[in-house]
């Protein structure tokens, strides 16, 4: 006949085996008014005796708490955001606030889905990398009253939020591979829906005008992030067809996915890197660095972005002090170098020695 399981402990028993109040036990266990320290061990000692745990139920009906916050973002096996979500965990986790992840894999109805389930799972805020089209009324529209702090996303003044400089980024990414004398260079991003796309084609296209060119109108192919996509529409613009635009002899390739794509179309035109095309990459994934020649990359600093995001929402959340005005932080990127770009000239020399004596 099975045992009758053992009675879960209470925090009268714990209260009991330390020979104090319960109120004291309560207030030792929270380290919340005052305890003395003798106390709170000798508390802290009954409870791992008993092997005592909180009612997190009776808990969050007490608190209006749940201790629990969600982050929504568009594609868990994208490794930039495993550093993201790693980071902001850690900060989470010694606020005494657990993780809740989910990913939306840029379906705009499997994100209202999963807002709901964060919303029925009662989580007391949310860092929300959204797929939708951003407009100012979306964290209401969709989170109501949840403090909302925006991943990377446009939301309007109103609505905290931790943003990377990709403007600047691919500024500079453009300005290098110009002033190596590339003039067909390919832009690949996720699509101007979104502050990261909007951002970069705009640095892009300024680049250019800085140094009074024009950047061709095919050169620009924005879409999800997606590695079918980056490969079809690199090989389409790697053609031999003497009909159409020359090839770009530079990509700049801004997504994980997007990346693989274009250096297996790049590949499979029978092109070399950096001989007869140049590459730059995003963030530093195994990809970029495995890939032989390691590849020149835009990357930033991804546990700053999870950990920028986390202390934003811990603001909102902190019930001792005022809602503070929404606050946005701005992550930096840089242009580690790399042996995936070549000058131009070099790499018309290497293709043509013949031109290179009559010069």
């Amino acid at each position: 006949m099975p045992h009758a399981p053992k009675p879960r402990a209470t925090i009268r028993d714990v209260a009991r085996q330390a020979g104090v109040s319960i109120g004291t036990a309560s207030r030792a266990l929270n380290r919340a008014g005052r305890v003395s320290d003798e106390t709170i061990a000798l508390v802290a000692k009954a409870a791992r005796q008993l092997g005592y745990a909180p009612d997190g139920v009776a808990r969050s009906m007490r608190t209006r708490s749940t201790g629990v916050v969600g982050i929504l973002v568009s594609d868990l096996s994208n490794p930039l955001y495993a550093a993201i979500i790693t980071a902001a965990e850690t900060t989470f986790q010694a606020a005494g606030y657990s993780l809740l992840v989910a990913s939306t894999h840029n379906r705009q109805a499997k994100e209202r889905a999963l807002i709901d389930v964060f919303r029925g799972r009662r989580v007391d805020g949310l860092i929300l990398g959204a797929c939708e089209t951003e407009s100012a009324d979306l964290p209401g529209r969709l989170a109501g009253d949840l403090p909302v702090v925006a991943l990377d996303r446009d939301f309007g003044p109103d609505c905290a939020g931790v943003h990377v400089d990709h403007y600047h980024g691919a500024l500079k990414a453009t300005r290098y591979l110009l002033n190596l004398g590339h003039r067909r260079i390919a832009l690949f991003t996720p699509g101007a829906h979104l502050r990261p796309g909007r951002e970069r084609i705009a640095g892009f296209r300024d680049a250019y005008t800085q140094m009074g060119l024009t950047p061709g109108s095919d050169l620009v192919r924005m879409e999800r992030s997606a590695m079918e996509f980056a490969f079809s529409e690199a090989l389409a613009l790697l053609s031999t067809d003497t009909a159409a635009p020359p090839p770009p002899t530079a990509f700049i390739c801004l997504g994980t996915r997007i990346m693989a794509g274009v250096l297996q179309a790049i590949r499979h035109s029978g092109r070399g890197i950096p001989d007869d095309v140049s590459v730059v990459g995003v963030g530093d994934s195994d990809l970029s660095l495995l890939v032989s020649p390691n590849l020149t990359t835009l990357t930033w600093n991804l546990g700053a972005v999870g950990t920028a995001a986390a202390e934003l929402l811990l603001k909102q959340l902190d019930g001792a002090a005022a809602r503070p005005a929404p606050e946005r932080v701005l992550i930096t990127t840089d242009l580690m170098l790399r042996d995936s770009c070549a000058p131009l000239r070099a790499r018309v020399a290497a293709m043509h020695p013949d031109r290179q004596e009559r010069a």
